[in-house]
């Protein structure tokens, strides 16, 4: 019996791509350096799957940023602004398109699905000229069979390609994308006919759009392109690998005709309705590749029912036809829990991270074909019955006050209207009122004193001494730049959901534990594997300080439920909105708390609330009806002159900006200006928004300083579309990954915008 990975983890144990990509960016590493240390950690993850069993084994899942871009940059589809004069794209022309340069930004960046995960998003149109400009595919096919490692390529669908594009700048945004099938598919053949060549047999074609709500003729670009593509794939065994979700009745009937596919994979952890259309009707002779290891969370498989699940399966399409995957790739999860020396062995038992999935898929496999490992499979049942009767995962007093939420939908009693009036009479605002995020950047010495007082190298009074003297540079500098309302620059923490999770209950944390979000950021998500709860006070210690240190408003910042359950590994043993209520108590706890203590702002970032939406339209409104119900719960009874803030960032928002209105927040803040401002057109087309809000002036994540003109020419924009009286002025997100030589010139322009424009709104009155 075959086992097969979707895809795996490419930042290494230890991250050390992340820091290999750093260096190279600061420049204190050469190009060579980078190339080496990636292919260590490439020949490693191949060894160590070879090594565990798996027969097939992928390739070109290795990303120096994310796999759409490198995509793009196999076609050659480089936006004119970066210069590309052709060849084979190089380090220069792939980071300024991911990440800007000294004269122009960015591409857009956007979440992956409904994962944490982000990718660049192609910006195409009928002028752009496609060439065979990346041989990454190739070249690392042939790298891994240098090694004796005979691995499946693996490329990003044609079609997903073009469904995940956008129309460039200039271009008509209703542009048919999927006109530009017959001018990419030629250089897919290119790739095709060189893997071939190589010596590959078997390439894998991601193509994860097929479980969107698809129109036939998007379904039916699947079936032009791959019976474009037939004569070239002929001779290889080919893999369409689909997840996240259920592939919907249409797709999976236009999926399983394609022509010249050998195989087919399918997410059965979130798409278990795919399996009454499995059972309903496989094509006969074709491979199932059935995804029933979880690639999206870390609790350990339960073996004894996924067994159960695969002799049904090959009892359908055949002992020979089956193959057992994962879920996705293991991009999203955790990589080695060996590395987990401080978790405790009761929770340690209930997990898996990649390189256990990656055991636990082939244990599988073998089982399946007779050879099971009894004592692998008694230690999975003993650690599965473990987690479902520890005392320390119910609390019934949370579970209580959970449930008696349900008779309310917990809405503030004054309208957002009257309530703005009462807080501009307390804060005294002036119009287009400045701000930041809530982050400033993490310096090295910054963090060293966190990991020193963590290891208790440093006692706690020098920790909490070091802490209230980088609050107050970083207040002094916003007072400096005359921005209106304050953060505290969050010095205190490394990560916005991890800070919190380390002070409620039911969640644990780990030391390696590190996922990759977007290039070299990765994040440390908390395990939620019990009841929640707040035992103390989280937050007010430091916004109190940070608070006397100035006269103007300093916000407290919290991050709010839904983000905190998206950016966590998730209990699988209730439902999420279940978990999502106890986490907003807790919340509400501290809010009420931070009000007490005279914090008159309070930001409640939910900045995954967009990400968590499902991606089939029968269950948004599900979703979105308890996600911001948690979000309400949060704020529900303080005063109306206390101002909430929210705060999202890299999604798209336009489809859900009813519920966005409906969290009733009374200032929202919000990503704009790396998305090329897509975020305006819902106001254009005539939608009312009548809360505070403040669409981001300048993209953080690119290292470019933005000018005031420029900055003054995006609120300009939105002043054409949005009142002056609700408008406020902020960046795109927090802080943290820049440097101060890049904030400090970036925010003076913003604050300097904003002045110039307050100034001609005074004279034209």
């Amino acid at each position: 019996m075959a086992s097969h990975i979707v895809g795996y983890p490419r930042m290494g144990p230890k991250r050390e791509l992340k820091f290999a990509l750093e260096s190279f960016w600061d420049g204190k590493s050469s190009a060579e350096d980078l190339k080496k240390v990636s292919a260590d950690l490439r020949s490693s993850i191949w060894k160590q799957m070879a090594d565990a069993g798996i027969k097939y084994i992928p390739s070109n899942t290795f990303s120096y940023y994310d796999q759409v871009l490198d995509t793009t940059a196999m076609l050659g589809a480089v936006p004119s602004r970066y210069n590309w004069t052709g060849g084979e794209i190089g380090f220069d022309t792939y980071f300024s398109m991911a990440r800007g340069n000294a004269s122009v930004p960015a591409m857009e960046m956007t979440k992956w699905f409904d994962t944490n995960y982000h990718f660049i998003v192609p910006e195409l149109g009928p002028d752009v000229n496609f060439s065979y400009a990346s041989h990454k595919a190739v070249d690392e096919y042939k790298e891994a069979k240098g090694l004796g490692v005979n691995t499946v390529p693996v490329l990003i669908g044609p079609v997903s390609y073009l469904l995940l594009s956008k129309p460039a700048k200039g271009v008509e945004k209703s542009f048919p994308l999927l006109s530009l099938l017959d001018k990419i598919l030629p250089i897919y053949k290119e790739v095709i006919s060189e893997l071939k060549a190589a010596g590959a047999s078997w390439i894998q074609f991601d193509e994860p759009t097929l479980v969107l709500d698809l129109e036939a003729h998007q379904l039916e670009a699947f079936t032009k392109a791959y019976a474009e593509l037939e004569s070239t794939l002929s001779g290889l065994d080919v893999l369409i690998e689909t997840y996240f979700a259920d592939v919907p009745a249409g797709a999976f009937k236009t999926l399983t005709a394609l022509k010249g596919v050998t195989a087919f994979g399918f997410d059965l952890v979130r798409g278990t309705q795919t399996l009454d259309l499995i059972k309903g009707g496989f094509p006969s002779g074709k491979y199932l590749f059935a995804g029933v290891v979880d690639g999206r969370n870390i609790w350990a498989n339960d073996l004894a029912a996924s067994l159960e699940l695969l002799k049904s399966l090959e009892g359908i399409v055949g002992k020979d036809k089956l193959v057992v995957s994962t879920s996705c790739s293991l991009l999203h999860t955790a990589v080695d829990l060996i590395n987990e020396t401080k978790l405790d062995d009761e929770i340690k038992s209930w997990l898996a991270f990649a390189a256990q999935k990656v055991v636990e898929v082939n244990a599988l496999a073998k089982a399946l074909a007779g050879d099971k490992d009894e004592a692998f499979f008694s230690a999975g049942a003993a650690a599965q019955a473990s987690r479902k009767t520890s005392p320390r995962v119910t609390n019934e007093a949370v579970q209580k006050a959970a449930a008696a939420l349900r008779g309310s939908d917990h809405r503030r009693a004054t309208n957002v209207s009257a309530r703005l009036d009462a807080q501009q009479k307390k804060l005294n605002l002036p119009v287009l009122p400045t701000t930041t995020i809530g982050s400033f950047p993490q310096t090295v010495e910054l963090r060293r004193v966190r990991r020193e007082y963590k290891a208790k190298k440093i006692s706690e009074e020098e920790y909490v001494k070091a802490i209230k003297e980088e609050i107050k540079k970083v207040v002094d500098l916003q007072e400096e730049l005359d921005i209106d309302v304050l953060v505290h620059g969050e010095p205190e923490r490394n990560d916005m959901v991890e800070y919190f999770g380390e002070q409620l209950s039911g969640f644990a944390f780990t030391a390696n534990g590190w996922v990759q979000s977007y290039g070299s950021r990765c994040v440390k998500p908390p395990i939620i594997y019990g009841d929640v709860s707040r035992p103390k006070p989280m937050t007010v210690f430091w916004s109190s300080i940070a608070q006397s240190m100035t006269k103007r408003p300093m916000k407290g910042m919290l991050t709010g439920p839904v983000t905190i359950l998206n950016w966590s590994f998730v209990r699988n043993d209730q439902p999420r909105f279940e978990t999502c209520y106890q986490i907003a108590l807790a919340i509400k706890d501290e809010v009420e708390d931070l009000e007490k203590a005279g914090i008159t702002v309070i930001q409640i970032d939910e900045a995954a609330l967009r990400e968590g939406l499902p991606l089939r339209k029968a269950e948004h409104a599900f979703y979105l009806n308890w996600a911001v119900h948690s979000f309400r719960i949060t704020n529900v009874d303080i005063q109306d002159t206390t101002q909430i803030h929210t705060h999202m960032c890299y999604s798209n928002f336009n489809d859900i900006i009813h519920s966005i209105i409906d969290m009733d927040a009374d200032v929202i803040t919000i990503e704009n200006s790396r998305s090329d401002e897509k975020l305006l057109s819902v106001f254009r087309e005539g939608v009312k928004y009548g809360a505070g809000i403040g669409p981001g002036v300048y993209d953080i994540h690119s290292p470019r300083i933005p000018s005031t003109e420029e900055i003054a020419d995006r609120v300009n924009k939105m002043l054409a579309v949005l009142d002056t009286n609700i408008l406020w002025v902020n960046p795109d997100c927090g802080l943290k990954t820049r440097k101060y030589t890049e904030v400090k010139p970036a925010l003076q322009a913003m604050v300097s915008a904003a002045k110039a424009i307050r100034t001609q709104l005074a004279s034209a009155k």
